[in-house]
């Protein structure tokens, strides 16, 4: 193999130090500066972005935060509209209630009336058929028709006992 003889050994030397200085020159010297161009670009892009999306999510937190205090705020002023909301119906509620029940007061007093009247005719109707009724019972036992005003006298004493 010749590249292992002495004689060649030398020149071999040149060569391999004459085309690493062509390919460090040509590729190291050449490509490097624009490789780290690139990553230059890359890491400024990098640390861009990053950037914008911490401002973006301060944004979102800020508008994530009022968003809440806005909710919260209308949930309280519906709460605060529901509660007044409740207040009139009850009120309106209580106040139908108490006109029925007057209404309704006074429907039964009418009611209580009109059953006493009722009650008191029937009553002197009672009496009088039970005076007819005695009346009829002693003269068929006796044959004779007792007085009138005994009878109703007796009707009335049983009817009040």
């Amino acid at each position: 193999m010749p590249q292992f003889h002495l004689d060649n050994f030398v020149p071999q030397l040149v060569w391999l130090a004459i085309f690493f200085a062509i390919l460090y020159f040509g590729i190291v010297r050449l490509t490097l500066p624009k490789l780290g161009r690139t990553l230059d670009a890359r890491e400024d892009r990098i640390s861009g972005d990053l950037s914008t999306a911490e401002r973006a999510k301060g944004e979102a937190d800020a508008l994530s935060a009022t968003y809440a205090a806005g909710i919260d705020e209308a949930h309280k002023t519906a709460r605060t509209a529901i509660a007044e909301a409740k207040a009139r119906a009850t009120a309106s509620v209580e106040k139908t209630v108490a006109a029925a029940n007057s209404v309704l007061a006074e429907k039964a007093a009418v009611a209580d009336a009109s059953l006493s009247a009722a009650r008191s005719r029937a009553m002197i109707e009672i009496e009088s058929v039970a005076t007819d009724a005695a009346a009829d019972i002693v003269e068929r036992l006796t044959g004779r028709r007792p007085d009138a005003a005994l009878v109703a006298g007796a009707a009335k004493t049983a009817f009040a006992g």
